[in-house]
């Protein structure tokens, strides 16, 4: 099989994170070399010092994406959870990939209101406070897919449900091998 990327975007706390997690395993039990970008693994050590003005987090995005790119030319399945907030700098990751591997962009479509519910690193509570400036979807902009493979609202799913539908798009698409039933 050649490489693909799997790009999850969506707000903070959207489940991104947990759902790619449960894909990857999932993929590696296929038999597929898998790598996951994971965006605040990623600011820790490839965009140590960028801050989360519109600038920098393009730049963060447009360095994933090229990372990306070179580990699925290479034949790897990447999985990229980042918020990702903006629509010109996913379409430009997209532009990185596909001259070398597919491009399955998830929109994690979980409703804010949600997020900030489970809030599990308590940064919701502060940006609605005021105590974090460009916090998306609170302080700053969040701009929606306008044509994901897949939108996924992980409200009232568990993460192995939401997995399973990304694994199904991902067999529709003809990049992995559909499951068969024993």
């Amino acid at each position: 099989m050649s490489g693909f990327v799997l790009w999850f975007t969506g707000l903070s706390a959207a489940g991104k994170t947990t759902v790619a997690n449960i894909v990857e395993a999932d993929l590696e039990q296929r038999g597929l070399l898998v790598e996951h970008l994971d965006g605040d693994i990623v600011r820790t050590h490839l965009s140590k010092g960028l801050g989360y003005s519109k600038e920098d987090r393009d730049t963060n995005i447009a360095r994933i994406g090229w990372v990306a790119s070179r580990v699925a030319r290479a034949g790897a399945a990447v999985v990229v959870s980042a918020i990702s907030p903006y629509e010109e700098a996913r379409r430009h990751a997209r532009s990185l990939v596909e001259p070398h591997a597919p491009f399955v962009e998830v929109h994690v479509a979980t409703p804010l209101h949600e997020c900030a519910r489970r809030d599990p690193k308590g940064l919701y509570a502060q940006a609605f406070a005021g105590e974090i400036d460009d916090f998306t979807g609170v302080s700053a902009p969040y701009e929606e897919p306008t044509d994901p493979e897949l939108r996924l609202d992980t409200t009232g799913a568990t993460p192995s449900e939401s997995a399973a539908a990304v694994l199904a798009r991902l067999a529709e698409l003809n990049l992995i091998a559909a499951e068969v039933e024993a």
